[in-house]
């Protein structure tokens, strides 16, 4: 799974089904409908950061895009296209 990104099936459900990744998601959309929900809600901007930035994050924020597309929100992915950061060697 290295060599894939954010993007394809197989690292999807594999972050999504990892422990500790659905609450904070979850959490992360209900603070977000309550910021734009309040009496001076502006732009909002979230942010999903991981070693690397090819996995986790892509996930993460492709799944917070999707549960708050009526707001057309406009996920960036600044590392996706990087090269996979290499492993230490011991």
């Amino acid at each position: 799974m290295r060599q894939m990104n954010g993007r394809d099936p197989d690292v999807i459900e594999t972050v999504l089904s990892t422990p500790g990744i659905p609450a904070p998601v979850a959490a992360t959309v209900q603070a977000a409908r309550a910021f734009l929900a309040g009496p001076s809600a502006g732009p909002l901007r979230s942010a999903a950061g991981c070693v690397g930035g090819r996995h986790r994050s892509v996930v993460v924020a492709d799944t917070l895009a999707a549960a708050l597309a009526d707001l057309d929100p406009a996920p960036v992915h600044l590392h996706i296209d990087r090269p996979v950061v290499p492993r230490p060697t011991s």
